[in-house]
């Protein structure tokens, strides 16, 4: 038969289903009747009616109702995917932006859900609820320090601690300190500066080479001219540590930075610290006019992250400082380890960033253990708790600066430092970090046991 054939067949086919066809009832169509008269039937149905009620009404909730209602499974996937961000932006720059999706993003949940004023949430974690805060606080375009102020309170309120002193400001000096070449004019102008102060406020000064940052406005240069400048506690005089980038041998740009970190002696014994970045801008006249980083419009960095002891001893590269100057190197780091339970005043409550590094014993080998929170913590040098830098704790470390009077071979540095990091960041359920246990409140239940 040909197609045209089989098309004929069909149509009567069809013309004649629907010429036999009865009209069909609903209840027919369905055979509902007979099942409705079932009573398992009946009690199922109302079972699935009240399930798609239940359903119904879940999905109608907020997800601030349901993050109330089971806080614990909330909290756990938050503060895991919080370490997880933190952990990943430490070991790579190029994670910094899945790290600060990840705190816009439970930040903005603890805001819309007011989670803070949630008595019952406060209570089960407020280690939790106090980081994320301060974090969030660093990712508003106006608080680039990371502090509890804007960046232009911050500076309006503490500019008595962080101006440069004069004597450091005239155009020959600047001239001089500017340059690798010129630097012994620079430092042979401090000297005679010292010829007319007292013994108690001698200038103390040197040059060397960071092994650990280059400066903000330029990341490969390493050369400072560090000056310590004398303050006096019995009246609250800042002692100031000023330092100047230096440009390296042969190099047309010039470095910009100048640094001033000042330790002001607060209550209780304990140290506040104050920060600010200067840059220099070089005009083709050959005058320099310096100003603040931050005044010039070109940003700021979180202080706390590479601060956490307020200032930092200063570990040279081997060589980059000349013999007559290594013991003022010795004489700086005296001092600082003089700045007794560092601070930041009122702009930063560093025990809401946790716990630091180190805070677990670590055993080393059979007979030799560490626990680097003997020295790091609050009232002694500070937390190394995040935010922190990679460059600075891994230098410390692998360089042999810490922990502090241990002969370690270089492989067993390395193997410290992978521990100590592992040991801050994990996740595990069954052994969690010290960043997760603290922030789920475990630390604090051991405590109290």
């Amino acid at each position: 038969m040909s197609l045209r054939g089989q098309d004929r067949l069909l149509s009567r086919q069809a013309d004649t289903e629907r010429e036999n066809a009865k009209p069909l009832t609903v209840s027919a169509a369905f055979a509902i009747q007979p099942v409705m008269n079932n009573a398992r039937f009946r009690r199922s149905l109302l079972l699935a009616i009240v399930g798609l009620l239940l359903v119904a009404t879940s999905a109608i909730a907020s997800p601030c109702d349901l993050i109330k209602a089971k806080p614990d499974d909330w909290a756990k996937g938050q503060v895991n995917a919080l370490v997880l961000a933190a952990h990943a932006w430490y070991e790579r720059d190029s994670a910094e932006r899945a790290y600060d999706l990840v705190i816009d993003r439970i930040a903005s949940t603890v805001r819309k859900c007011a989670l803070a004023d949630d008595k019952n949430f406060r209570d089960r974690y407020p280690q939790f609820l106090d980081l994320v805060t301060t974090l969030a606080l660093a990712r508003r375009p106006d608080h680039e320090l990371g502090f509890t102020v804007t960046d232009e309170t911050y500076f309006a309120e503490t500019r008595q601690y962080v101006e440069i002193p004069g004597f450091l400001l005239t155009p020959t000096f600047l001239r001089a300190v500017s340059r690798y070449e010129t630097l012994p004019q620079a430092k042979a102008m401090l000297g005679q500066m010292n010829a007319t102060r007292s013994s108690a406020d001698q200038l103390i000064f040197f040059s060397y080479e960071s092994r650990h940052l280059g400066t903000p406005d330029n990341p490969n240069s390493f050369r400072r001219l560090l000056i310590v400048v004398p303050g006096n506690a019995d009246q609250r005089i800042p002692e100031k540590w000023v330092q100047f980038g230096v440009t390296d041998p042969g190099v047309r740009p010039r470095t910009r930075n100048v640094s001033v970190v000042a330790a002001v002696p607060g209550p209780d014994s304990t140290t506040n610290t104050y920060f600010k970045d200067y840059f220099r801008t070089y005009d083709r006249t050959g005058a320099i006019t310096i100003k603040g980083r931050w005044e010039l419009g070109e940003g700021d960095d979180n202080c706390a992250s590479c601060h956490k002891s307020g200032i930092l001893p200063i570990f040279p590269v081997a060589g980059s400082v000349i013999r007559d100057e290594l013991p003022l190197v010795e004489k700086v780091n005296e001092r600082f380890l003089n700045y007794a339970r560092p601070r930041f005043d009122k702009y930063l409550d560093a025990t809401k960033l946790g716990p630091g590094l180190g805070s677990n014993v670590l055993q080393l080998s059979s007979n030799q253990s560490v626990q680097c929170s003997e020295c790091h913590h609050p009232n002694k040098l500070g937390s190394l708790n995040w935010p922190m830098d990679r460059t600075i704790i891994s230098s410390y470390i692998k360089g042999g600066q810490m922990p502090y009077g241990f002969q370690l071979t270089s492989i067993e540095r390395a193997r410290l430092y992978r521990r100590l990091v592992q040991d801050y960041f994990a996740i595990d359920e069954a052994k969690p970090g010290v960043l997760k246990s603290w922030l789920l409140g475990k630390s604090r239940s051991l405590a109290n046991q």
